[in-house]
């Protein structure tokens, strides 16, 4: 089981990193996912920021339980707005059934979350 978390710390460590960074220097991806009435840039480089460092929060052993606490809770307040997505006429990328598969999607991660958490 050790080695498991230890891959999936650098699997969603990696991840996360990536997915900040891409908030940054792709902003207009994401814009779709943010509804109108918050303001779209700010919210936008404020979670890149902090999807990269929890992610980066996985690499030391000193915050890695703190990190997997923040994915896991970001991933609670992400939820709401996949669902929204879902019922969107246009989801913000891909089409309705990929809208549809990350809810299940947004579980699982927060189940790996979970795993890193208890188990560090």
């Amino acid at each position: 089981m050790e080695i498991t978390i230890l891959i999936l710390k650098i699997i969603f460590g990696v991840f996360f990193c990536f997915a900040g960074i891409m908030h940054i220097i792709k902003p207009r991806i994401f814009k779709n996912f943010i509804p109108d009435f918050f303001p779209k840039k700010a919210v936008n480089y404020i979670v890149g920021v902090v999807e990269f460092l929890l992610g980066f929060g996985l690499f030391f052993s000193e915050s890695v339980k703190e990190a997997a606490y923040g994915i896991f809770i970001l991933m609670i307040l992400f939820l709401p707005i996949h669902i929204w997505d879902v019922t969107r006429i246009r989801p913000a990328i891909g089409s309705k059934k990929i809208a549809i598969i990350r809810i299940p999607l947004q579980f699982l991660l927060m189940y790996c979350a979970y795993l890193i958490y208890i188990n560090s």
